[in-house]
């Protein structure tokens, strides 16, 4: 994704909502947007995740999972789709960097939670709430652009 393409997203729009392959340079200006559209943003930053317990752990810390919930992929599922302790009245917007840490380590786990970010998108939809989430991958991910 590059700069253009991030201000046409429509971060108000819940169906245009959804999992987002972006380069690390992308992050800066879609955070920015993300402000402007006054949508609860949470950074993680996935440097040296290599498994799925660290992955529950950054993302149970970053998005302020209670206490008491589970840290195994169901509970993870549940989390993404209630969120009711963080009141979002715009919507929400995830941006995690270096993804390619835990994609390259754990790829199985790296596709579950593709899965069950996908599942999440799609229930807020379906609420008309915008949920978004942008994987930051190496720009050398990416074809070049012409």
């Amino acid at each position: 994704m590059h700069d253009d393409e991030a201000f046409s997203l429509d971060l108000h729009d819940a169906n245009q909502a959804g999992v987002y392959f972006v380069t690390e340079d992308d992050l800066g200006t879609l955070a920015d947007s993300t402000h402007d559209a006054r949508l609860l943003l949470r950074t993680i930053d996935l440097r040296d995740c290599t498994d799925k317990d660290a992955l529950l752990l950054h993302l149970a810390n970053a998005l302020e999972f209670p206490a008491d919930q589970g840290r195994n992929w169901d509970a993870l599922s549940d989390q993404l789709r209630d969120l009711s302790w963080l009141p979002a009245a715009g919507g929400y917007s995830v941006l995690l960097s270096h993804t390619e840490d835990l994609r390259d380590a754990d790829e199985a786990s790296f596709d579950i939670l593709l899965d069950i970010l996908d599942t999440a998108v799609l229930d807020w939809q379906q609420r008309h709430i915008p949920f978004w989430v942008f994987f930051a991958l190496p720009e050398t991910e990416f074809p070049p652009q012409e």
